[in-house]
């Protein structure tokens, strides 16, 4: 059996699961701290998630730009999300926002890679790779 990954999918994923975890997490699960579970603003939970989206993201976009396309636009729009994702660490005040910018170029970056390697002839299901 031969399963392919879709990284592009699974760099959404990674980005929408961090967003739910920073932005409803907070509200819908103030009560953990009360069984001793702290996931809420825990540094290494906040760092591991970046790093996630960080490899995660890379990957997938590298072997879009190599193997499909060669466009760095994706790049680009992936490397301005994860600035503002590293920033939301540095200015809690703005996290929402830091946040919401972030969530939205990573997400777009990887919708775009995806687009530009189903596009590309090498994509096609006759082609091996």
């Amino acid at each position: 059996m031969n399963i392919k990954l879709n990284w592009d999918a699974l760099g959404i994923g990674t980005s929408i699961i961090c967003a739910i975890h920073c932005a409803l997490l907070p509200v819908l699960m103030s009560t953990l701290p009360i069984f001793g579970i702290n996931i809420i603003h825990n540094v290494f939970f906040e760092w591991g998630m970046i790093v996630l989206a960080f490899v995660v993201g890379s990957y997938s976009l590298f072997h879009g730009f190599v193997k499909h396309h060669r466009s760095v636009v994706p790049v680009l729009i992936f490397s301005v999300g994860f600035i503002f994702l590293v920033l939301k660490q540095f200015f809690v005040q703005y996290e929402i926002l830091l946040l919401v910018i972030a969530v939205i170029c990573i997400i777009s970056a990887h919708f775009y890679n995806y687009r530009l390697c189903h596009r590309s002839k090498c994509s096609s299901p006759h082609h091996k790779h």
